[in-house]
């Protein structure tokens, strides 16, 4: 049985820790901010006693700076109880202070400690209150020259398994009807409105792209054959490519004028090709929207 573990995340203020619970969130860790140090212990011990909780990770950092002070003294605790089947892990994000004062000028934000001295002053109060929990650290990234989704990408490839890296990157593939609006989610859209339309076939009319008398009407057609094979070579392409910039989800909508026929076919057909390498979902949205005598496909 594979260890629990438990990963706490802290560090400086403006060096990315909120990114770094974002992708630990991401691969199936359960996440909480900002937790009080004194309820760490209480925290671990309920999580642990659920099996359906594997991988927990906290964010511990100076908005809750009264209780700070106690982390040293419960870090040491929980380590000396950890056993075989538990594994706990500090992970101290880190920047320098000119990148700091960079990032909080760059976002016009406050500084938690800065007061009325300023951010620089304010970053060096935080890195002498930190300076114990630094040493204990298991981990320190260095984020000045790590941009958010290449921090994003180094945690996942260092805390998640085989299986939630693939999982993390997702395809949804879709179809939809014109005539009912463009799905604002989409981040390619497909028209196929110029292929022949099969609702002017009485015997397709109530069928859909999934059904295989319309399929073969659809793939019988050449035209539809070479658009689709360009379109499959262009998604192949860009896949490899939005999972590298970090993009989690991306959704790939085929439109044709009622939702039902052509860009039904297309879907399916698309999202059963990806499925042998990536997670792809597949969803019609408007293949049951059939409008009495008017309804073209």
């Amino acid at each position: 049985m594979a260890k629990r573990e438990l990963v706490i995340v802290t560090g400086m203020s403006g060096a990315g820790k909120r990114v770094a619970m974002d992708a630990l969130e991401d691969i199936g860790f359960y996440s909480v901010d900002n937790l009080p140090p004194q309820m760490l212990a209480s925290f671990w011990e309920m999580v642990a006693e659920d099996p359906a909780f594997q991988h927990a990770a906290v964010m511990i950092d100076l908005r809750s700076q009264k209780f700070f002070k106690d982390l040293s003294g419960i870090m040491q605790n929980l380590l000396k109880k950890a056993d075989r089947n538990y594994d706990l892990k500090l992970i101290y994000i880190d920047a320098s202070d000119e990148t700091l004062v960079a990032r909080y000028k760059e976002t016009r934000r406050q500084h938690p400690l800065s007061g009325d001295k300023g951010t620089l002053w304010g970053i060096q109060q935080e890195r002498e209150q930190l300076a114990s929990i630094r040493e204990m650290a298991t981990e320190i990234i260095h984020t000045d020259e790590l941009a958010a989704r290449k921090l994003k990408q180094l945690i996942v490839s260092k805390y998640g398994d085989q299986e939630a890296q693939h999982n993390l990157f997702n395809v949804q593939v879709m179809s939809f009807g014109f005539k009912y609006g463009m799905p604002v989610d989409a981040d390619l859209v497909v028209d196929v409105r110029f292929l022949p339309n099969p609702y002017y076939l009485k015997a397709l009319r109530d069928l859909t792209g999934i059904d295989q008398a319309v399929s073969d009407y659809i793939w019988d057609n050449q035209d539809a054959k070479e658009f689709y094979q360009l379109e499959l070579e262009q998604v192949k392409w860009l896949l490899p490519r939005y999972k590298a910039e970090g993009k989690t989800t991306l959704t790939i909508a085929f439109g044709c004028t009622g939702g039902q026929h052509r860009s039904v076919a297309f879907a399916h057909q698309l999202a059963n090709d990806l499925k042998a390498n990536w997670k792809v979902n597949e969803y019609h949205r408007d293949i049951e929207r059939r409008r009495e005598g008017s309804t073209r496909a």
